[in-house]
Parts: C-alpha cells; sequence; structure tokens
C-alpha cells in the first residue's frame, strides 16, 4: 500500500504553484487532499482555482474537499479544520504553504503591506497549526511542514527586505517552538525551504525573467514535501529541510528533470548560503 493511502493532507495555499504541486503528489499516493486557497474563481492574472486544484486531485487518484478560505480569519481557519476532518475522518498532515511577499527596503514597504505579510505567514501558520494540531495528535505518524527557511541570523538576509524576511522567518521560529512543544506527541513539525528559485507566480512577479528560466519546477519541493511525509514523526521533527538535500538522501542524483530550462545552471534561492 501506497505510504500516504487514506490520509488526509491539509494544504493551504494550494491553488497554485507549490502547494497545487504538493497537492498532486500526495493524491497520486491515494491521499485525501483539503485543498484551501483564497482563490476560488478565475484569477484576472494567476492561473488556478481550488475547485480547479481539487478535480486534478482526483484524476491523480485522490479524492478532494475543496475549501475557500483566508488564513487570516481564524474561525474560518478553525471551522475549516473541523469541516476537513469530518469530511474524512481526521487529519494527518499540514502543509503551511500559504504566504504573501513583497522584497522592498524599509522606506518602501508600507503599513499595510507589513501587516498582510505578517497576518498571512507568521499569524496564518500559527493559527492554521493551532486548529489543525487537536486532530494531528490522533493521528498515525502526524506531520506539519511549513514553508519557510532556515534561521539565518545574518544581516544581508534582512537589509534589503526586512519586514519580508522577519515574516518568513516568524514561520520558521513556528517550526523550531512547536516542534519541542509537541515532540512528546510524536507529532513531527519541519520547514522546507527549496536550494533555487522555483518557477512560481511568486518569482515571475517579483524576480527578473532570467531567474525564472533558471529556477526549478514545483515538482521538487512536492517529491521533497513527499519524502518527508514518509519520515517518521518521533524522529524526524524539528528539521530545516532544503529540498535537494532532502532528495539527494532519498537517492536522486539527476535534478536536470526539474529544471525549467535542463542545462542552465539553478538560481540559489533567498536565504541560503
Amino acid at each position: 500500500m501506497s505510504a500516504l493511502q487514506g490520509k488526509t493532507v491539509f494544504i493551504t495555499g494550494a491553488s497554485r504553484g507549490i502547494g497545487r504541486a504538493i497537492a498532486l503528489r500526495c493524491a497520486r499516493d491515494g491521499a485525501n487532499i483539503v485543498v484551501t486557497a483564497k482563490t476560488a474563481t478565475p484569477h484576472a492574472r494567476l492561473p488556478g482555482t481550488i475547485h480547479e486544484v481539487a478535480e486534478e486531485v482526483v484524476k491523480a487518484g485522490g479524492q478532494a474537499l475543496a475549501i475557500q478560505l483566508d488564513v487570516r480569519d481564524d474561525e474560518a481557519v478553525a471551522a475549516a479544520a473541523q469541516q476537513a476532518a469530518a469530511h474524512f475522518g481526521g487529519i494527518d498532515i499540514l502543509v503551511n504553504n500559504a504566504s504573501a511577499i513583497q522584497l522592498n527596503g524599509t522606506l518602501e514597504t508600507p503599513a499595510k503591506r507589513f501587516d498582510l505579510m505578517f497576518d498571512v505567514n507568521v499569524r496564518g501558520t500559527f493559527v492554521c497549526s493551532q486548529a489543525c494540531l487537536p486532530f494531528l495528535a490522533k493521528a498515525k505518524n502526524p506531520h506539519i511542514l511549513t514553508l519557510s527557511p532556515p534561521l539565518n541570523m545574518k544581516a544581508k538576509w534582512f537589509k534589503d527586505h526586512v519586514a519580508y524576511t522577519m515574516a518568513k522567518y516568524g514561520m520558521s521560529m513556528c517550526t523550531l517552538g512547536m516542534a519541542g512543544e509537541f515532540r512528546a506527541q510524536g507529532i513531527a513539525v519541519n520547514s522546507l525551504w527549496p536550494r533555487t528559485t522555483i518557477a512560481t507566480a511568486a518569482i515571475a512577479v517579483n524576480f527578473p525573467e532570467a531567474i525564472l528560466k533558471a529556477s526549478r519546477k514545483p515538482d521538487i519541493m512536492a517529491d521533497a514535501a513527499y519524502a518527508v511525509f514518509k519520515r517518521d514523526s518521533r524522529t524526524a521533527s524539528g528539521n530545516f529541510y532544503v529540498d535537494e538535500a532532502v532528495l539527494r538522501e532519498e537517492g536522486v542524483t539527476d535534478f536536470d528533470v526539474y529544471a525549467v530550462t535542463p542545462g542552465i545552471k539553478p538560481y540559489t534561492d533567498l536565504f541560503l548560503d
């Protein structure tokens, strides 16, 4: 039987990009996917809706429940976790993928944008984890996986975008603290970050086209996440995983298959030396 057969995976920001890729990878194992995101109807500029991804999940071999969700709304998050657990009989895995980005300096970051990044990234990760934890505590091999970087307290990672770095590191601090808090209960809490830039809407909007072409496909993050989910939650917790390192541990050696443009040296992502 496949590792995630019948497991329920609750994913935020699952209407496109990395969230969608993780949903489809888990679906191929026969998992139940709770597809949550704000986008329920087609977006003017961005591809994908929760309903489109839910259809893809079913075609891939999984079961799907699409829930329109703004992770800033703690009451809606709690209701979504309850709905998911009632629908599928529990929650086994939470993926904190929803995130807001703005790579501006201090003087160019409006307070409204600062608040958005902290509300989505830090508060959203906290309240989604909080809502799912009672169900994860009842699961066999439960995991929380947050898409956030290793904590690296060097000024160079802060100086060009203080607010964004603080918001992403806030997500990582949730990993650090909750891993310790729930270790005795056997709930794994880890972070995962890409070695290279990943070809998502965030990269397309915030970086030059040359970087997009030198990026890897979201599939590499999905495969790495899947590998983490298979690990023993009682021993594999409190880690800041990097996708390429995880897959090398799994025996992967050919990373050109993940390249947007095979043969081009991939562009290293933020927060990694």
